[in-house]
C-alpha cells in the first residue's frame, strides 16, 4: 500500500514498450515506488519480484526488450508480481 493505490493502473509508455519503459513509467507517477521494482544502481529486477504478460513469466527477458504487441496496445496487462520463498 506504500503508493495508496489498489486495483490495476493504466500508464502511457511511448514506443518501444518495453519493461524498463514501463517501470520507468510506473516510477514517474508514482515516485514512492522508486527502487521497489528493480535496484537503484544497476536497474536490474528485485529478487523476489517475477514480471508476466501474455502468460509468459518475462522476469528473465532483458530489460529494453520489447514487450508483447498486446501489452503495448493495452489489450494485456504487465504484472508485476511479488513472489514467494520458503521451506
Amino acid at each position: 500500500m506504500l503508493a495508496k493505490i489498489t486495483g490495476e493502473i493504466q500508464l502511457e509508455v511511448e514506443p518501444p514498450v518495453t519493461q524498463r519503459a514501463v517501470l520507468d513509467a510506473l516510477e514517474a507517477k508514482y515516485p514512492m515506488l522508486s527502487g521497489t521494482t528493480r535496484d537503484h544502481v544497476t536497474q536490474r529486477r528485485r529478487a523476489y519480484l517475477r514480471f508476466y504478460a501474455c502468460e509468459q513469466d518475462l522476469s528473465l527477458e532483458e530489460p529494453d526488450s520489447p514487450l508483447p504487441d498486446a501489452v503495448a496496445s493495452g489489450k494485456e496487462p504487465f504484472l508485476i508480481i511479488g513472489a514467494i520463498a520458503g521451506g
